[in-house]
């Protein structure tokens, strides 16, 4: 009888976890993420820094069931260096070519933990038109109450990925010393739907 007693409260106590679980979808807010980045100019002269002034995408995130997903789309002609002569390069067919490769995308799942906080998340990084498989190192997760918005909760964070810019066709300059290493830096905000 006891063990018949300790399997239904078992079952009762998962079945209200259970609900208590649920995804929750959040819309990145163009205003408040910036996907930015540094890489090396004229092998070591300079560093050389801009960042994407275009960015859509949504996060699920259920953080009782430690589970989630991250799907973000940034607008390559939206390159912003703070200097018009280089964006205007930037776009062009030898550097990021935004006429055929219109977007760079990141489509993955959180793969890491702290606590109910994601850490990292794994997935498919496509740039240029290529596509390899990256981690997102997740600083400062943070939700709350959004302090203009009351009602309506915000998330933010700080994520993080270095990679080879030769291994996406991003090849220019190289032959001519430049490093092919790239710092990507995502500010994101998130506000959740409905």
């Amino acid at each position: 009888m006891k063990t018949v007693k300790s399997f239904v409260l078992a079952a009762g106590l998962a079945a209200s976890t259970a609900t208590l679980a649920a995804p929750v979808t959040y819309d990145i807010d163009p205003s408040h993420t910036y996907p930015s980045f540094e890489a090396d100019h004229m092998g070591g002269l300079s560093k050389w820094r801009g960042k994407f002034n275009e960015t859509s995408g949504t996060i699920v995130l259920d953080r009782a069931a430690r589970t989630g997903t991250v799907d973000v789309t940034v607008k390559i002609d939206s390159v912003d260096f703070g200097h018009d002569e280089m964006n205007q390069h930037a776009v062009a067919p030898d550097i990021f070519d935004a006429k055929q490769f219109p977007t760079a995308t990141f489509k993955g799942k959180f793969t890491e933990f702290d606590g109910d906080r994601p850490e990292k998340a794994t997935g498919e990084f496509t740039l240029r038109g290529v596509t390899r498989q990256v981690t997102l190192d997740i600083d400062d997760f943070v939700c709350m109450d959004h302090p203009m918005k009351k009602g309506t909760e915000v998330c933010g964070a700080d994520a993080s990925l270095e990679f080879n810019r030769g291994d996406y066709g991003l090849d220019f300059g190289l032959k001519m010393g430049f490093k092919p290493e790239v710092k990507l830096q995502i500010q994101v905000e998130a506000l959740r739907r409905g």
